[in-house]
C-alpha cells in the first residue's frame, strides 16, 4: 500500500505505510508549479489524478510502479493535463464504469470530462443530457481556452536534457 499527498509546491509525494518517502512527482507542464488541491485514483489504482489551484487536472499512469516500486524501470508516467476550471479545483473523482472524471471548483461549477483524453462532456445543471458516447467533437467550457495536452515520454526526457550555454562576452565597441 502507498499513500499519496499533494503539496503547496506542486509536488505529489508517495509514502509507504511506515512513513518513508517512496517517490516524489512533479507535474510536467509548461506552467510553473502551482499548489495541488485535490487527489484521487481510480478503483484499480492504475491512474492518479490531481487538481490544482489554477484549475488544471493532471493524470498519471501508476500501475507498473505500484506492482514493484523498487524496480527503477517501472516509472510513473504523466499522460495528460488539461484546464478544467478557471479557478481552484476543490474536489475530483473518477467514475470507472463510464470512464469519466468529475471536477468541482470554488466557482461552484461541477464538470464532467472524459478520463482518457480530457474532453469536456458538460456541467451539472445543463439543460441537455450528457452525451457520454460522443467524444468525437472537442468543445470547451466558456471560461477555458486551452485544449488538453497529451504528454509524450520522449518530450519529457528532451525537456530535462536541454542545456544552453550563453557565455558572457565583453564587447568594448558597444
Amino acid at each position: 500500500p502507498v499513500l499519496a499527498s499533494a503539496h503547496e509546491n506542486g509536488c505529489i509525494c508517495l509514502w509507504s505505510i511506515q512513513g518513508n518517502l517512496v517517490k516524489e512527482l512533479l507535474p510536467f507542464s509548461k506552467y510553473p508549479s502551482v499548489p495541488l488541491t485535490a487527489l484521487c485514483t481510480d478503483i484499480s489504482t492504475k491512474m492518479l489524478l490531481a487538481g490544482s489551484k489554477e484549475g488544471h487536472i493532471m493524470r498519471w499512469c501508476i500501475a507498473s510502479f505500484l506492482e514493484d516500486p523498487r524496480n527503477s524501470k517501472n516509472q510513473i508516467k504523466e499522460e495528460l493535463c488539461w484546464r478544467a476550471h478557471s479557478t481552484e479545483v476543490v474536489d475530483l473523482f473518477h467514475e470507472e464504469e463510464k470512464d469519466v472524471v468529475v471536477t468541482a471548483s470554488v466557482d461552484g461549477s461541477v464538470r464532467l470530462w472524459h478520463a482518457m483524453n480530457g474532453y469536456y462532456l458538460g456541467y451539472f445543471g445543463q439543460p441537455r443530457k450528457f452525451a457520454l458516447s460522443d467524444i468525437s467533437r472537442l468543445i470547451l467550457p466558456c471560461d477555458v481556452n486551452n485544449f488538453p495536452t497529451i504528454i509524450k515520454e520522449e518530450s519529457k526526457h528532451m525537456e530535462k536534457k536541454k542545456k544552453f550555454e550563453y557565455p558572457l562576452m565583453l564587447d568594448r565597441d558597444k
